[in-house]
């Protein structure tokens, strides 16, 4: 995109369905010049040792819970006023604030030092050695916290930062540069610039690894282009979150999890609930505590202040949504409470929806929704249960619960996940930071709870202490 041909893009509001934000894409020769400047900041930046950068990160949270009012309006505004606006910025503060505690030690447990078995007098020692810059492209289903999110190790690692968040919901970009702009030394080593895809091509142009997250026909393009260069990329792909529920379990416990997983922030959340499995002896009761607990919910309109769920964000994204349950219904499946999506005053909205016969020659139980519906499928045996839950080309988190943790583990660790929530859903925040990850099958590649890790590379440095071998004695010594 050269600057003589960029036009302004259009931003909907979700809550309205009306155009009231345009903004323009940076061109490439933008993006090459940000770039540039962010690496020759980075080399200080990453050779400054870690208590350092652990000094201008608390600078930084100050200046987010400064800011916290101003930045939760605008990813509110992004996202319809969704549950999750209301604590991003608290999950980035809080996220600096963990690895300001504990980053020193990551540090030095990653050294090794020592002396070579097999040759004593080779000795070696480890550098860790940030990538100079990494790319964000980020989502719009939460776009503040997770376009942020992924910035904050790397930069604690020692590495620059580029971010381009969806340009679907861009509107929190404005107050994070300030908090940003409040901080000198980080504002050299991270920015965030706007535009679409074509603008996140042209950053992996400039970087040395990316960070996406998106859908699977947009990660396998991302994918495709950083191995043109030979960078790395790290992706999250989305899910089809699977939940086991047994006849032994706790099922008002389980319906309030369902129910939680599945619909907070509209269920547009990578990890969302989206297949129920519930044993064949239980379903019918299961069914009418989750359609109970699903009447329940308030749409939070027209007051945003009231309520728990928002509109969709995306429009495209409410017509995916249908379709899924027009597909289901045609193929045998029952609403027992909800439906498809309708309009109040522009905006997109769809009470929590209970589906029931569904299989899986059904989207709903096959694609990922990224909506407020619940199918629920009964089984008859555990390995059963475990063979539709990994019946799926996703992998990215998934659910158990049972009738005790023992036996809820032993499902959990047969299901295909990056994560497992055993007796609760939706615990995926709370591994942010913590433990660590990795996405199975389509749901992406590269550590999601790496943390610095998977920003650094590790450098040996081997030191001879005695003579260098020579290559025109040896072969002598060898026939003597």
């Amino acid at each position: 995109m050269s600057a003589t041909t960029r036009q302004p893009l259009p931003v909907r509001n979700p809550r309205t369905g009306e155009i009231d934000l345009h903004i323009m894409p940076a061109s490439d020769a933008e993006i090459a010049a940000t770039c540039e400047r962010l690496r020759k900041a980075q080399s200080a930046w990453g050779r400054a040792p870690i208590e350092h950068r652990i000094g201008v990160m608390k600078h930084w949270a100050e200046r987010l819970r400064a800011h916290r009012a101003a930045l939760v309006e605008a990813d509110s505004i992004d996202t319809g006023y969704g549950q999750i606006s209301q604590v991003a910025p608290d999950m980035v503060i809080g996220a600096i604030t963990r690895l300001c505690s504990y980053a020193p030690a990551v540090f030095q447990q990653l050294r090794r030092s020592g002396k070579s078995p097999p040759m004593p007098h080779i000795h070696f020692d480890t550098n860790l050695r940030p990538y100079p810059l990494l790319g964000v492209i980020g989502p719009w289903n939460a776009p503040l916290m997770l376009s942020t999110l992924h910035a904050i190790p790397a930069l604690f690692a020692g590495c620059a930062v580029i971010v381009k968040p969806s340009e679907v919901a861009p509107r929190f970009v404005r107050p994070m540069m300030q908090t940003i702009s409040e901080v000198p030394e980080l504002r050299d080593v991270l920015t965030f610039v706007l535009g679409d895809a074509e603008t996140g091509q042209s950053i992996i142009q400039h970087v040395d690894l990316i960070n996406f997250t998106g859908s699977v026909p947009n990660g396998r393009k991302v994918a495709e282009a950083c191995a043109k260069r030979f960078i790395p990329a790290m992706l999250e792909l989305g899910g089809k979150d699977p939940v086991v529920i047994t006849q032994n379990a706790d099922l008002e416990r389980a319906a309030t999890a369902v129910l939680r997983g599945a619909v907070t922030s509209t269920g547009q959340v990578c990890f969302s609930i989206e297949r129920v499995y519930v044993h064949e002896s239980v379903h019918d009761r299961f069914v009418e505590r989750l359609v109970k607990e699903a009447d329940r919910v308030e749409l939070n309109y027209p007051d945003v202040t009231r309520g728990q769920i928002g509109p969709f964000i995306s429009a495209r994204q409410a017509q995916i949504v249908d379709d899924h349950i027009d597909d289901a219904l045609a193929k045998g499946a029952r609403v027992r409470t909800g439906g498809k999506s309708f309009n109040l005053g522009g905006g997109l909205y769809m009470r929590p929806t209970v589906l029931v016969d569904v299989n899986h020659d059904m989207k709903v139980m096959r694609d990922e929704t990224f909506g407020p519906v619940m199918p629920v499928m009964k089984f008859r045996t555990e390995e059963e249960a475990i063979q539709l839950a990994n019946d799926t080309y996703y992998g990215l988190s998934a659910a158990v619960i049972a009738g005790s943790d023992a036996e809820a583990r032993r499902i959990a660790d047969r299901i295909d996940a990056g994560v497992v929530s055993v007796q609760d859903t939706f615990l995926t925040f709370a591994g942010f930071g913590v433990a660590e990850w990795e996405s199975f099958k389509f749901s992406g590649m590269g550590g999601r709870g790496a943390g610095m890790l998977g920003f650094m590379r590790k450098q040996a440095v081997l030191i001879n202490t005695g003579e260098p071998e020579s290559m025109i004695e040896e072969p002598l010594k060898a026939t003597a």
